[in-house]
């Protein structure tokens, strides 16, 4: 049975000296995660939730490079796939980059992009992403897409969970996280310190991991009328 994974991360880049530009460890674990041997992996990028900057493009390119993987770019914002479908199945990894998770749920849908990446996901391809890009496929989680951070209900739900990140450094996500799995409009769901990630197995979290050491995920999950929380300990990746 082909296993359906997805690696959801609060974690990114890392600048090198003199400005170039490498994978993180998260983003060098997702590669090791694909098992891929004798062959290059093949990275598909997905910038949706940031307009498909081309200068993140860039610094992917060079990583991709530095890191000896095939790349390519999967963007709506001036598509360049005509065939999204082959695109992304043709990767090993699809790592997702962050924004506006809002409007990257909105994009994928007009072009169908969500139905790829579930698709993707069934097949066994390994999804992955940072912020925007690990929230969209849960059911739900914070976001601060309209201004002040609000949550979100809409999200690809390809696991049943909520999913809060940046829950260290912009504080206002870890109330908004606990109130929506307090009053029932999200079920049981994570909180990413930065630097931190949740690796899923079908629907179920087997590996909790941190690129920072020290940095913990919070497990939230609903208690008579209110949550109860808990620091998992995550293990640190290099």
């Amino acid at each position: 049975m082909t296993e359906r994974r997805i690696l959801a991360t609060c974690g990114g880049w890392s600048a090198a000296r003199w400005g170039d530009v490498e994978f993180s460890p998260l983003q060098r674990h997702a590669l090791e995660l694909t098992g891929v041997s004798g062959r290059r992996i093949r990275v598909a990028f997905v910038n949706t939730a940031s307009g498909d900057q081309r200068v993140d493009e860039g610094r992917e390119l060079a990583a991709a490079t530095r890191a000896g993987v095939d790349a390519v770019h999967v963007r709506l914002f001036g598509r360049n796939q005509p065939d999204l479908r082959e695109a992304v199945l043709d990767s090993d990894l699809v790592w997702v980059g962050g924004g506006s998770a809002a409007n990257l749920l909105a994009v994928w849908r007009t072009h169908r992009l969500d139905e790829v990446m579930r698709e993707a996901w069934e097949s066994g391809i390994l999804l992955a992403g940072t912020s925007a890009g690990a929230l969209c496929w849960h059911v739900g989680g914070p976001t601060s897409t309209f201004g002040p951070v609000s949550v979100i209900d809409d999200g690809l739900a390809l696991v049943p969970y909520a999913l809060g990140v940046h829950y260290d450094s912009q504080p206002d996500r870890r109330p908004a996280l606990q109130r929506a799995v307090a009053s029932g409009a999200l079920p049981t769901g994570f909180g990413l310190e930065e630097g931190t990630a949740v690796l899923y197995s079908g629907a179920t979290p087997v590996e909790f991991l941190t690129e920072i050491d020290g940095a913990v995920v919070h497990r939230v999950h609903r208690e008579g009328a209110g949550v109860a929380k808990q620091r998992v300990d995550a293990r640190l990746v290099k």
